[in-house]
């Protein structure tokens, strides 16, 4: 995730999402998975959520940072993979910036609340599986792989 092409395309697939799933390494290596709410304003190649200090998750993710997100969109035929680095962040002017009042359901004293943390996930790979193409455009990402030896995300 290095273009500012592929972060604003993510961006379009996941802006209006309120829910997602993180998957995570159990402490026992088992694979555990949650929803989460979607805090995002914009993307620059991290993913952010608010969870609480003492989650499970929590100690998942200091013992193996390997995570996965995951939004769909089955209407649409639109889903998106987002696997990376999860990490937990200590950034009270962060949680300021990401804080909206429908939070309060689970931080009832607001963005200062004592139990709050901040879930970063630094994406690596992003899979994205949309509306299947038109017979025009599979040509063209059919020429556009052929000329760069590149797969286009949109397949």
């Amino acid at each position: 995730m290095e273009h500012e092409a592929d972060h604003q395309r993510i961006w379009g697939l996941i802006k209006n999402e309120h829910t997602a799933v993180l998957v995570t390494v159990g402490t026992d290596g088992s694979i555990d998975s949650r929803p989460m709410g979607c805090v995002q304003k914009e993307f620059d190649g991290t993913l952010w959520f608010l969870t609480f200090k003492d989650s499970p998750k929590v100690l998942e993710i200091d013992k193996n940072q390997q995570a996965l997100v995951s939004y769909a969109r089955p209407s649409d035929y639109e889903f998106i993979s987002i696997s990376g680095r999860a990490r937990i962040v200590d950034d009270p002017a962060k949680v300021h910036t990401l804080w909206s009042e429908g939070f309060r359901v689970w931080f009832p004293e607001g963005p200062n609340s004592p139990n709050i943390a901040l879930l970063a996930i630094d994406v690596k790979v992003a899979k994205v599986w949309t509306k299947p193409a038109s017979a025009l455009t599979y040509a063209l990402y059919y020429l556009r792989a052929r000329i760069t030896g590149k797969k286009s995300l949109a397949v």
